[in-house]
């Protein structure tokens, strides 16, 4: 089958594929809309219930025009010849460039244009994701300077950190013969664990003010639980996620003993100290069952087999040609094949979703078998209810729908296997 028609199989099917998930996630969320269910009838107010419902309804409905969208851009990048119009129009200006610098010039070029246009494209659905669905329903506490300033950050940090990884693989391609791609791995595993130890002290703080943990009794509970599951961290912190959401969370950062616990000022604003106890247990049991060992491992290996695919398809003139885009002929294609292998691949990709999802979900049910171990099972439900209220997650997710696409089980389920 020619790459071409393979590429147009399977986009098409995805989208059939995510437009029937996302109708048969609005159809059954709106049919239980007006009755909390039984077994949480107790817990769940019938108005907290209702607005989880519509703010779901209101997510997948954007969802949906935001796919179409989206879909269109892809064909206009690919088949309809938009990276291949973009490519000529780049490679022509690179011509003004000293002759040394012309051929990595061109190539920097065209991808930071392609990825500026992407970002121009991007922008009115994010802005009206958070100043109309997060706002309506109060959730949205970013002004759009704010907005509009993590925007700069987030692209001078890009360029910073993204263009001399982008340009070493590139000259890999270019330089390092038949088994570049091996090299291009190593470089790029390497550039992943240098951002995994300096994200939380250099990254992170240009968008969040980080300070200790001041609640004594708190800290207190937290190093006691930690002591228990033989974890050290760096310190506890606690971030201003209420500058920007009124989500809630906590999370890991860092990576070997640079790791540190953080929480969302939001978070501790509405949980109690054994509430916290228990989610921060939750968190632990994924280093103790070794979960995010095995997912770096599993992204060094998929990244492995994705290099090897592309050290592969890059030198075929059908891969430039199939996706629409003729190959140059005195100018290098490896940013061309990377670009084109980075919209190709998550359309062929997409299938696997619902296999990820569901190791996903099992890492997280033996997160909570620990966390009941090691706090308090009533705790984390307590927990999980008030962040599933605070943060308007349903409580009622269509069942084909969370077998494909949830990271988490169901509140009901995680519920019921903590009970148990």
């Amino acid at each position: 089958m020619p790459l071409s028609l393979a590429f147009a199989v399977a986009l098409a099917a995805s989208l059939l594929v995510k437009f029937w998930l996302a109708s048969r996630q609005v159809r059954h969320v709106a049919a239980h809309r007006g009755q909390v269910p039984a077994v949480f009838a107790g817990s769940v107010t019938l108005a907290a219930h209702q607005k989880a419902a519509d703010y779901t309804i209101a997510r997948s409905r954007f969802g949906l025009l935001a796919l179409a969208f989206n879909a269109v851009v892809l064909l206009g990048w690919t088949l309809l010849g938009g990276l291949n119009a973009l490519n000529g129009w780049v490679l022509d200006a690179s011509l003004a460039l000293p002759e040394g610098w012309q051929a990595m010039g061109y190539q920097l070029g065209l991808i930071a244009t392609f990825l500026l246009i992407g970002a121009l494209l991007d922008l009115p659905w994010e802005l009206w994701s958070t100043f109309r669905i997060e706002q309506a329903f109060g959730f949205n506490r970013t002004t759009p300077r704010l907005f509009f300033a993590d925007m700069a950050k987030g692209l001078a940090v890009g360029a910073l950190l993204g263009l001399p990884i982008v340009a070493l693989i590139l000259w890999l391609m270019g330089a390092a013969g038949p088994r570049w791609w091996l090299w291009a791995w190593g470089a790029w595993m390497g550039f992943n664990l240098l951002v995994m130890v300096i994200y939380p002290t250099v990254i992170a703080p240009l968008f969040n003010k980080f300070e200790p943990l001041a609640d004594g009794a708190l800290r207190e509970r937290v190093e006691r639980l930690m002591a228990r599951c033989g974890f050290a961290a760096k310190g506890l912190f606690v971030m201003d996620g209420s500058r920007r959401s009124a989500h809630g969370n906590a999370y890991f950062s860092g990576f070997g003993p640079a790791k540190r616990v953080v929480f969302f000022d939001t978070l501790l604003a509405k949980l109690n100290g054994a509430e916290v106890e228990a989610v921060l247990a939750h968190e632990l049991g994924h280093f103790k069952h070794h979960h995010i060992t095995k997912r770096i491992a599993l992204m060094f290996a998929m990244s492995l087999a994705g290099f090897a695919l592309l050290g592969w398809l890059s030198a075929m003139p059908a891969f430039y040609l199939g996706l629409g885009v003729v190959p140059n002929l005195g100018a290098p294609n490896d940013a061309l094949a990377l670009m084109l292998f980075l919209l190709a691949g998550p359309v062929f990709g997409f299938f696997v979703t619902p296999l990820a999802s569901h190791f996903s979900r099992r890492d997280e049910f033996q997160a909570d078998a620990y966390a009941r171990a090691q706090a308090s099972g009533p705790d984390l439900s307590s927990a999980l209810l008030k962040l599933h209220e605070d943060n308007a997650g349903t409580l009622t997710p269509d069942p084909v729908y969370a077998r494909f696409y949830y990271s988490h089980p169901p509140a009901a389920e995680r519920l019921a296997a903590l009970a148990s």
